[in-house]
């Protein structure tokens, strides 16, 4: 349990998700936060009566305490922490959309700013793989970036879409952190270094990652669910109506086994079983949840967790004594309880007087009426749209003996693993009903239906690989994979896509090179993917050529040189009005001082005419760069489904020498490499 032991209340809104807290001198752990306007400010309470020196860092006027930092740009990100080999205290690190500043709060002096032009959407600090220093790797739009101590870029790849939230842990057990990565394509995903070693797949936007013991780690997601992974496995999850902002490891029963802390978008604060999820202490502050951190704030030798508001509210807890334990629960969470226990009851007895009149039931089951071999038969098939229903996988259910069966259809998104509950009667009474429960495992690529038309014209995208594997274990992954006709023995088959149309064939020569004819270089990837791990085979080289893609990135390799150029252009232009500006308005106050009000009407009419120009020119900007943002996040994509491709050590070096080919301008060099996997002719 959790004792409130201090309460702030700080003069400045903070921006959600934006909390953090460093020792910039080494000694004084100090809360640092984005707020408003571009700027972060840092609390330090030890050190009061110090002025900061007059760079970037000023004083605040509201708060003797309160140090303001000014970006000048909308902040998107920070974190704090051991950056530099030689450095006194944690490096301060704050991203936006376009820049990343690593700051020493200490000597008031940058100690890199550097251009990102994927963005900046999250953040955080620590030692990845084998990579010596600590890196600070951000996370933007479909890229991940990791700069050392003097800003060098030492980790770059790409991923599925833009990321949201990031952690840095063991998660394999080999002594070495790898990177947990969540984005707004519902995965999380595990990179060791730039290989993708682990993907699981949510429902939404993964918004929060952190690490909690071991290979386990918590999540949240934006519709309000919050749960527990270790490794692969899901432990539980939780769902709500409010959205949860904020997630942090905790252990306060000193059981040595850290809980889930979440803060919530409507002001609550709960702790949660890191095994079952229930919830053990819960709390409320007056707004919503900014961020929850922890550290000694006290300086007392206890480690407090720490819990911010969006209004400035921060509120400190200590795990409770032992003679406490038990009696920390306010009196609403009493009355919760009570409820909870009550509708429990209820529950109960009314089980309890089900079982009660199915008693007679159920010994009709002894005599013979339900045999006791009857088992629930389930079939699929795939169904090709007609005028009335779309195409759809089938499911049919049905026992031998049973008066009545069960006919469920299910669309195209269904999960892979279904659970059938299905009800049926055996000469009972009206009423009553037996239920059988079987899990039925989906096919991953269900929606493809067997084509027997060989008149078609064949795609013109393709991928190639060889392996070395008889082709009755390729007919193996088709049989698990797609739903066949029986019957199929061969290798070579060609599908219908019944999701968007088109053709899908595969085929294999006799020499062991599979041939895998697709216009969708995504399902191409996924494929790919789905053989290399049923075969399992660590590395997988292969050529490919989708040329309809690949005209459509060229295209967009020449529109980012355009937008680029029209930035550059439009950022000149700015700097000019805003010099002239400058000099109009020394020109306006000295007609003023003068008392020629006809030449300072002139030059102020002018000024508003400039102004105007202006805030046009900067609508202009945005645009652009919101359309170069888009084109960049094309190009990551290609990057990362050229890099799907193949498998193992070939997928990474692939990605490599895209983003070489990319950072010398050479689109030539990388369509050679998206389709042959290496950069010569």
């Amino acid at each position: 349990m959790l004792v409130p032991i201090f309460t702030l209340k700080l003069n400045h809104k903070i921006n959600p998700r934006m909390v953090t807290i460093g020792k910039f001198d080494g000694v004084h752990p100090c809360l640092t936060a984005a707020t408003q306007a571009g700027k972060v400010f840092i609390h330090n309470p030890h050190a009061r009566g110090q002025r900061p020196a007059a760079h970037r860092l000023s004083h605040s006027t509201q708060d003797s305490d309160i140090s303001l930092l000014n970006i000048n740009q909308a902040v998107t990100c920070l974190t704090a922490g051991k950056l530099g080999p030689n450095t006194t205290g944690d490096t301060l690190l704050v991203g936006s959309q376009t820049n990343l500043l690593a700051y020493d709060v200490h000597d008031n002096a940058d100690v890199f700013y550097r251009e990102v032009s994927d963005g900046a959407n999250t953040i955080v600090l620590g030692k990845l793989g084998d990579i010596r220093s600590p890196l600070a790797i951000i996370g933007g739009n479909c890229a991940l970036q990791g700069f050392d101590y003097a800003g060098a870029d030492h980790f770059w790849t790409v991923t599925g879409d833009n990321v949201r939230s990031l952690v840095l842990f063991d998660f394999t057990g080999d002594g070495k952190n790898e990177l947990l990565v969540g984005s707004e394509d519902f995965d999380i995903r595990v990179f060791k270094e730039d290989e993708l070693v682990s993907e699981m797949t949510e429902n939404e936007t993964v918004t929060s990652l952190c690490h909690m013991h071991g290979s386990r780690f918590g999540y949240a997601l934006a519709n309000g669910t919050v749960g527990v992974y270790d490794r692969n496995a899901r432990y539980w999850r939780i769902k709500s109506k409010n959205h949860a902002m904020s997630i942090h490891a905790f252990d306060l029963n000193a059981d040595g086994v850290v809980e889930l802390i979440t803060g919530w978008s409507n002001g609550k604060i709960d702790a949660r079983s890191d095994r079952t999820g229930e919830v053990i202490f819960k709390d409320n502050l007056s707004s919503s949840v900014a961020g929850v951190v922890e550290g000694d704030y006290r300086l007392d030798g206890q480690t407090q967790l720490i819990c911010t508001s969006i209004e400035g509210e921060v509120r400190g807890y200590l795990p409770a004594g032992k003679d406490l334990k038990g009696n920390l629960m306010d009196s609403s969470a009493e009355q919760d309880l009570i409820r909870e226990l009550s509708h429990r009851r209820q529950n109960l007895l009314l089980e309890l007087r089900n079982y009660e009149e199915n008693a007679k039931v159920h010994l009709l089951i002894g005599v013979g009426v339900i045999p006791a071999n009857t088992q629930l038969q389930t079939a699929l098939s795939v169904r090709p749209a007609t005028e009335a229903q779309k195409a759809h996988v089938e499911l049919s259910i049905s026992t031998p003996n049973a008066h009545e069966g069960t006919r469920c259809v299910f669309s195209a998104n269904t999960p892979p693993e279904l659970h059938i509950h299905s009800n049926n009667r055996f000469f009972l009474p009206p009423t009553q009903f037996h239920v059988f429960e079987i899990t039925r495992q989906l096919p991953r690529f269900s929606m493809y239906d067997v084509n027997f038309d060989s008149s078609a014209d064949p795609p013109t995208g393709s991928v190639t690989f060889s392996i070395s594997e008889r082709p009755q274990r390729v007919v193996m992954w088709l049989n698990q994979n797609f739903l066949l006709p029986e019957g199929v023995e061969s290798p070579d088959v060609t599908f219908n896509s019944l999701r968007g149309g088109g053709l899908l064939s595969v085929s294999m020569a006799s020499n062991g090179q599979i041939t895998l004819r697709t216009d969708d270089i995504d399902l191409a990837g996924d494929l790919v993917q789905s053989l290399a791990s049923f075969l399992a085979l660590e590395d997988l080289s292969a050529e490919a050529d989708f040329p309809v893609y690949f005209e459509e990135l060229r295209t967009t390799l020449t529109e980012v040189d355009e937008f680029h150029s029209v930035h550059q252009k439009l950022t000149a232009a700015m700097a000019d009005h805003s010099n002239y500006i400058r000099n109009m308005l020394v020109q306006a106050e000295d007609a003023r001082l003068m008392c020629d009000m006809t030449t300072t009407k002139k030059r102020y009419r002018e000024l508003y005419d400039l102004n105007r120009d202006l805030v046009n020119e900067y609508k202009i900007r945005s645009n652009n760069h919101n359309a170069l943002l888009a084109c960049l996040k094309s190009v990551n994509l290609a990057i990362q489904r050229a890099g799907r491709l193949r498998v193992g050590k070939p997928k990474n070096q692939v990605i490599s020498a895209c983003r070489d080919a990319i950072k010398s301008n050479n689109v030539n060099s990388l369509f050679r490499i998206m389709r042959a996997g290496t950069a010569s002719s």
